[in-house]
C-alpha cells in the first residue's frame, strides 16, 4: 500500500498479537505507556470472548517522511529491536498491549487495581460461567495473584487455588495465556483425566471451545493503514477524527517523536527525567510566591513554547527567501499553526529554545509589572506567547523606558480590543513580526489599530473569566489602589498575603433588598480589588455604614482618619462623597466614566461612546457565555 493515503482491512487478533511479539508492529515513542488496570483487562476480554466489536485501529507504515522512533510494546522480547518495526500503531495501544500481555506473552501480567495499586495478575476463564447465559461474562473471567492462589479474610482463607495445571483442569479454569493454543490444552487435560470423566465433560468442552474460544481464534480487528507516504499534517488529522477515546495527539507529541528518531529527548526538555527538573517545572516556579503552588508561567503549554520558537524559525526563513529575491506567495510564511510545528527541524529548536525561555521569562516580569500575578487571572494566555516571543526578540532593548510603554499599549489593546479570544495564531504571528517593526520606527501595529473598545462594554462585563474585566481590575492595581483598611498598594506581597479579591463596593445584600437588577449592579463598574478583611468588613452594609465601620475601628481594626480613607477610596477611581450617600446610581455613573479614561489611557486611544442599536445583537449574558469560553486560561 505505499504511497497511497489509507486503507483499512480486517486482520486477525492472533496476527495482531504475533507481530507485536516479532517486532513488526511497534509504538511510536510518543505514546504513553501502557496504563490499563485489571477491570478495564477483564471487559476487553469479556468483549471479544462474546465476539462483540472493541474498535479499530489505525498503524502508519514506516520508511516515509514521518520518521517516528518507535519502541517494542511493552512486555514484548528483549531480542525485539526499533529497527525491526514495518508498522507504527497509532492508536489502540492500551487494547493491543492488554491483550498481548494477557493472551500471548505467557508472563504474569503487571498491571494495577481500579484504585491504582500495583498488582501482579494471571487470568482465566471460568468454563462454566462462560457457558451460563445467565452470568456476567465478566463475572466468568477471574484474576489470580503470581502463585496463582485467589486469598480473602487477609490471605487466611483460600477461594480459588490454581497453582497446578491439574487443579486447573479439576476447577475447568481455562488460562487465557493459552486462548491460542487450544489443541494443546485440550490434549493435555484428555491425559490428565480419567477417559470417562472426559467422556462426561466433553459436551462442556466443546460447547466452551464453539463459543469461546473460537470466537478468539476467528476475531477479526479493523485496522486503518496509513501509508508510509502520509505526511505529518495528515497523520496528526486522521488520529485526532479516529482517536476520540484515548490520548489526543497533539503537536508537541509528535514533534517529540520525530526528534527521538534524530537522537534528542524533546519530553527530557519539557518534563524533565531522573530528576532533572525540565522547563514546565522551570516555568512554574518562576515568580511564585511562598506558599503558592504555582507561578505566573504555569499555564504555558509544551505547544505554546514550540509555537514562540516557530515565529522566529518562520521569520528566518522569510528573510533567507527574501534575501533570494523572492516575493509574495514565493515567501514562506510565518506562523505559529500546527502545520508550522510539525515543520519545526530540530536545528531550529536547538537554536531557539533558550532565546526563548529568556522571552517567557521576561514575559512574567512584564506581567508582574502590571500587577497581573497568577494564571487564573491572566487576560489571554495565548497572548503570553506573542508577549514572550516579542520580548526576546528585542533583548535588552525592552527594558528601555520607552519601549516598555509602547509594549504596554500594545498589551492593553490586545486585552481591551479583546482580540485574542479565538482563532488568535494569525493575531500572534503579525504581532510578533509587528511589534518589534514599530519600535524600531515602522508602523503602528494591527492590534493597536484594529483595537476598539466600547464604552457599554463597561455595562456587561460580568464574569470573572472575561479578559476585559481582568484587564481593569489589572489596571486598578497598576494606577496605585490601595486598600481601604490597611492603605497598602497591591504590590505581590499584598495581593497574596491578604488575598486580594474582586468584590462588590456596594454589596449584593444591599443592591437586592433595593431590587436593582442583578445585571445592574454586578458589573466591574460596581466591583473593585480589596483584601479579605476589607470585604469581611464590609458584609452586606450600606456604604455609608461600612464606611463609618472602618472609620470607627474597633478592637482588630483601629480606626481610619476620613481624609485617609477618602483617598483609599480614590485610588479606587471612587468618589468618596457619592459613596457615603449611598448613590447607587449616580455612584455607578461616575465611576464607569472614571474606568471608561482609565482604559482610554492605557491604550492611548479613545472609546467608542456612541450606542448604535444595530451593532447590538442578541442577550448580553449570552456575549458574556460565550466571551469567558475565549477568555479562559489554558489548563
Amino acid at each position: 500500500m505505499a504511497g497511497s493515503t489509507f486503507q483499512t482491512n480486517k486482520i486477525f487478533l492472533h496476527e495482531l498479537l504475533k507481530a507485536c511479539q516479532d517486532g513488526k508492529l511497534q509504538l511510536p515513542d510518543f505514546q504513553r505507556s501502557w496504563v490499563w488496570d485489571e477491570d478495564r483487562i477483564k471487559s476487553l476480554i469479556a468483549s471479544i470472548s462474546r465476539a462483540f466489536p472493541v474498535g479499530a485501529l489505525m498503524t502508519l507504515e514506516t520508511g516515509g517522511p514521518v520518521n517516528f522512533k518507535p519502541r517494542p510494546i511493552e512486555g514484548a522480547p528483549e531480542s525485539v529491536l526499533p529497527g525491526m518495526a514495518k508498522e507504527l500503531l497509532l492508536d489502540g495501544q492500551q487494547r493491543m498491549t492488554s491483550l498481548y500481555q494477557v493472551a500471548l506473552r505467557g508472563q504474569v501480567v503487571r498491571t494495577r487495581t481500579p484504585k491504582n495499586k500495583a498488582v501482579e495478575r494471571w487470568f482465566y476463564l471460568d468454563m462454566q460461567k462462560c457457558l451460563d447465559p445467565s452470568a456476567d461474562r465478566e463475572e466468568a473471567i477471574v484474576g489470580v495473584p503470581v502463585d496463582r492462589v485467589l486469598r480473602s479474610d487477609f490471605n487466611r482463607q483460600v477461594v480459588v487455588d490454581l497453582s497446578s495445571e491439574e487443579k486447573e483442569f479439576e476447577l475447568l479454569m481455562y488460562p487465557i495465556s493459552r486462548i491460542f493454543s487450544w489443541s494443546d490444552w485440550q490434549m493435555r487435560f484428555g491425559n490428565h483425566v480419567p477417559k470417562e470423566k472426559f467422556v462426561e465433560l466433553w459436551p462442556i468442552l466443546s460447547q466452551f471451545y464453539e463459543n469461546v474460544v473460537k470466537n478468539f481464534e476467528q476475531y477479526q480487528v479493523p485496522v486503518i493503514s496509513l501509508g508510509a507516504q502520509t505526511s505529518k499534517e495528515a497523520v496528526c488529522t486522521v488520529f485526532e477524527k479516529v482517536n476520540t477515546g484515548g490520548k489526543p495527539l497533539d503537536a508537541f507529541e509528535l514533534v517529540t517523536a520525530m526528534y527521538a528518531a534524530e537522537g534528542h529527548e524533546l519530553r527530557k526538555d519539557w518534563y524533565g527525567k531522573g530528576g532533572e527538573q525540565g522547563r514546565q517545572h522551570r516555568f512554574r516556579e518562576v515568580l511564585r510566591p511562598g506558599g503558592r503552588t504555582e507561578g505566573i508561567l504555569a499555564g504555558v503549554s509544551n505547544t505554546d513554547f514550540l509555537q514562540a520558537i516557530a515565529l522566529f524559525h518562520g521569520r528566518e526563513r522569510r528573510r533567507a527567501a527574501e534575501a533570494e529575491g523572492k516575493q509574495g506567495k514565493e515567501l514562506p510564511p510565518v506562523t505559529p499553526n500546527r502545520q508550522a510545528l510539525l515543520d519545526l527541524p530540530l536545528s531550529a529548536y536547538l537554536k531557539y529554545e533558550q532565546t526563548v525561555e529568556a522571552g517567557f521569562v521576561a514575559a512574567a516580569q512584564f506581567l508582574y509589572d502590571l500587577h497581573i500575578y497568577q494564571v487564573f487571572d491572566l487576560p489571554y494566555q495565548s497572548q503570553v506567547v506573542a508577549l514572550a516571543a516579542i520580548l526576546a526578540d528585542l533583548g535588552n532593548r525592552a527594558d528601555h523606558e520607552t519601549v516598555r510603554g509602547n509594549i504596554v499599549r500594545w498589551y492593553w489593546n490586545g486585552v481591551f480590543g479583546e482580540l485574542y479570544g479565538s482563532a488568535s495564531d494569525t493575531r500572534l504571528a503579525r504581532d510578533f513580526l509587528e511589534v518589534p517593526a514599530w519600535i524600531g520606527g515602522g508602523d503602528v501595529p494591527s492590534t493597536i489599530r484594529d483595537a476598539v473598545f466600547r464604552a457599554d462594554r463597561l455595562d456587561t462585563m460580568r464574569m470573572r473569566l472575561s479578559a476585559a474585566y481582568k484587564g481593569v481590575n489589572a489596571l486598578l492595581m497598576n494606577v496605585g489602589a490601595t486598600d481601604w483598611r490597611s492603605g497598602r498598594k497591591f504590590d505581590h506581597v499584598v495581593f497574596f498575603g491578604e488575598s486580594v479579591d474582586i468584590h462588590h463596593i456596594f454589596p449584593k445584600d444591599w443592591c437586592l433588598k433595593r431590587n436593582i437588577a442583578w445585571e445592574t449592579f454586578d458589573t466591574i463598574v460596581n466591583k473593585t480589588p480589596l483584601s479579605w478583611r476589607t470585604n469581611r468588613i464590609i458584609g452586606g452594609a450600606a456604604p455609608s455604614t461600612y464606611l463609618g465601620k472602618l472609620e470607627a475601628g474597633g478592637e482588630e481594626n483601629p480606626s481610619i482618619p476620613r481624609d485617609n480613607l477618602d483617598r483609599h477610596l480614590g485610588s479606587h477611581l471612587i468618589d468618596p462623597a457619592l459613596l457615603r450617600g449611598d448613590d447607587f446610581r449616580a455612584f455607578m455613573a461616575d465611576r464607569k466614566a472614571r474606568l471608561l479614561g482609565l482604559i482610554e489611557t492605557a491604550m492611548g486611544q479613545k472609546a467608542y461612546r456612541e450606542t448604535n442599536v444595530d451593532d447590538i445583537s442578541g442577550d448580553p449574558a449570552d456575549a458574556e457565555t460565550e466571551e469567558a469560553g475565549l477568555t479562559m486560561p489554558a489548563a
